[in-house]
């Protein structure tokens, strides 16, 4: 394994670190194979943005006895509540998630407390103006947390955030095709046709000033989405048509200015493994740049990256959990119109369906969720779909 120093926190981190999202597979079985998995590659660095107190417990019980071995980022502000995620700027709310969270973990300190998911100026403003950041700094003083971080997906604000909070680490997402995004509030912008009409080495402006300053400020980067959500993996469900490796994507990540650790999404220790063996490849293998010369116009609009920004649900459906199982049934082969379609699809991905608490076939169309989501998702019509391929 290979380690950095994560900014100006003194913590030296594996660039390569785990990330939360197959923490809940296996009726959360997953999570302790996860960390041994982990202990034995070398990754000590792992991200807990989920609030499910379920996660929070599991994830407990895997530190017990090697709480040192682990560098801890956390999130404050993601909060469970009326049974589901909920990402909140409530004073109140956020002290009672931070405490229930240290509770479950069973840990005296977090190494870096997270602002969770900060992607508008008014936004911002609210953390600064609603005492949330000065929570933070609290917990700073007395020990609790060890370093101050924001979690974003928008340059300009991240940047803000850098310049005037006292930010020491931002999660922030980078691979090469949001690297050509433009920063906006707008999700309009985004998928404007100007936008993509530039190639890989066309960064735009916004995010290169946020990794130039990071670097000078010695905020360290702790990077999501390396892979897209997978789809940079996969040449049909890439926006750009073109398939890259895992090693690609990670070497793309950690070649930016600031970057220490590539939050790698794992839902097997096998993808984990994957992901480690970078520490391993070839020059040739983390070589990127022939690939992303092939990269046409780029668009992410209509892909599910399971960022759950969506939430909450009225009717308490995890949208990104039935996104991911009907795209993975998709990648089958398998269609709604289909009379075999309940033959064809893959058992694993059947019955991790079935054990969700609330189904596609429960929602009402409301469409509070596209609002929501920042990629344009066709998220009432994913639903109806789903309810068809797994018949509820």
């Amino acid at each position: 394994m290979e380690y950095r120093l994560l900014g100006n926190t003194k913590l030296k981190a594996s660039v390569i670190g785990l990330g939360c999202e197959g923490f809940s597979e296996e009726d959360h079985g997953m999570t302790k194979k996860l960390f041994d998995a982990a202990e034995r590659l070398g990754i000590n660095y792992f991200d807990l943005y989920a609030s499910n107190p379920e996660t929070r417990r599991a994830v407990g019980e895997a530190l017990k006895g090697r709480r040192d071995k682990f560098l801890i980022q956390s999130h404050i502000c993601s909060v469970w509540k009326d049974g589901q995620y909920l990402r909140t700027r409530n004073l109140e709310e956020a002290k009672a998630g931070f405490e229930e969270m240290m509770s479950l973990l069973d840990v005296d300190y977090l190494d870096v407390g997270m602002i969770h998911y900060c992607d508008a100026m008014s936004d911002w403003e609210e953390i600064v103006a609603n005492g949330i950041l000065d929570y933070a700094r609290e917990l700073k003083a007395q020990g609790r947390i060890k370093h101050i971080g924001l979690s974003s997906h928008n340059p300009k604000v991240a940047l803000r955030a850098v310049e005037e909070g006292g930010i020491e680490v931002l999660m922030f997402s980078v691979n090469p095709c949001y690297d050509l995004q433009p920063a906006s509030e707008d999700v309009e912008d985004l998928w404007a046709d100007e936008t993509y009409t530039k190639t890989y080495t066309n960064m735009d402006p916004d995010r290169e000033r946020l990794y130039e300053t990071c670097q000078a400020l010695g905020v360290g980067i702790t990077v999501m989405k390396a892979f897209g959500g997978g789809d940079l993996l996969d040449a049909e469900l890439s926006p750009a048509g073109v398939a890259l490796t895992a090693n690609q994507c990670i070497s793309y990540a950690l070649s930016r200015p600031a970057v220490s650790v590539i939050l790698a999404g794992a839902h097997s220790v096998f993808q984990l493994e994957e992901s480690a063996a970078y520490c391993n490849s070839s020059a040739e293998e983390r070589d990127y740049a022939s690939a992303l010369e092939t990269f046409p116009r780029v668009s992410w609009e209509g892909h599910c990256m399971y960022c759950n920004h969506c939430a909450p649900c009225r009717e308490y459906i995890d949208i990104a959990s039935v996104n991911k199982f009907l795209n993975l049934a998709k990648a089958q082969g398998v269609k709604a119109d289909s009379p075999e379609t309940y033959e064809k699809l893959p058992e694993t991905v059947r019955e991790h369906y079935k054990v969700l608490d609330h189904h596609a076939g429960e929602c009402v169309g409301c469409g509070a969720c596209e609002m929501r989501c920042p990629f344009g998702v066709k998220i009432r019509a994913g639903m109806k779909e789903a309810s068809k391929i797994f018949g509820f």
